[in-house]
């Protein structure tokens, strides 16, 4: 008897308007890749760019709330907003 086998990978369903997905589709074979590697790298690159957003929030959050002027009290000021305590000053 065998086992079950369990999925390394979660399959998502997703719709286009028929437009989008002709340019999906397009796009994937210029690129000789798969419409699945197609969406990882769209995902990937939309976290990225998500991180990058909420950072500059916090900074200009912590600058117009300490009305800042050094870049070390920014430094210190977004280490303390964000709470990350694994940051340095040589990280930032």
């Amino acid at each position: 008897m065998n086992a079950p086998r369990t999925r390394a990978s979660h399959v998502f369903t997703i719709s286009f308007p028929e437009e989008l997905a002709k340019q999906v589709v397009a796009v994937a074979n210029e690129e000789s890749r798969t419409i699945s590697e197609l969406f990882r790298e769209a995902f990937r690159t939309y976290r990225v760019e998500r991180a990058q957003r909420k950072l500059f929030a916090t900074h200009r959050f912590a600058t117009e709330q300490a009305s800042l002027q050094q870049p070390e009290d920014v430094v210190e000021t977004t280490l303390e907003v964000t709470g990350n305590k694994q940051l340095s000053r040589t990280t930032l």
